[in-house]
């Protein structure tokens, strides 16, 4: 064998060794930590969903309190609109979508990928469909898009710090 070849050998199996102690060194997370980590996934996962949920009952209350204290709204038709705070939040979504405005519509969430942050902060992205009632009373996808979130425990609470509402340019809605 050549002297280069050795010398590569050699520093081969220097890294490989050097990759397996660092492996190593990193203590795995303990059985407590992942189950925190399942039980916060699940609690923003519930989060995701209650969102809709709220909204398509029109319990702008419960919609609102989603959001931190400081926690903010962004998105909206016919430009980026940003709202500030649970009382801004429901103001907007009592003004916008009284129960008059597509009666019987309701939202489909997916796609959740959730990714915790910190102890106390996450952040996600997802898909949303806005369904609403056709001519004949059925169902018809009014418009699509995606969410992306960042989210704050507050008070032992996960609660959306930013939403932001994207409509895919796709959307056939209005």
């Amino acid at each position: 064998m050549s002297r280069y070849r050795l010398s590569f050998l050699g520093l081969l199996a220097v890294l490989l060794g050097l990759a397996g102690a660092w492996s190593y060194a990193a203590k795995p997370p303990s059985i407590e930590q992942r189950l925190q980590r399942m039980e916060d996934i699940e609690a923003i996962r519930e989060l995701l969903v209650a969102y809709g949920r709220n909204f398509d009952k029109r319990d702008f209350t419960a919609y609102a309190n989603l959001f931190a204290k400081d926690g903010v709204w962004v998105g909206g038709a016919g430009g980026v609109q940003s709202y500030q705070g649970p009382d801004a939040i429901r103001a907007m979504a009592e003004k916008g979508y009284p129960p008059s405005v597509f009666p019987g519509a309701y939202h489909i969430m997916s796609n959740f990928a959730i990714e915790l942050t910190g102890p106390d902060s996450a952040q996600a992205w997802s898909r949303w469909t806005f369904v609403v009632n056709g001519v004949h009373k059925e169902p018809v996808i009014f418009r699509g898009g995606y969410y992306e979130d960042t989210f704050v425990r507050e008070d032992g609470r996960w609660k959306f710090k930013r939403r932001v509402v994207a409509t895919d340019p796709t959307s056939t809605g209005q």
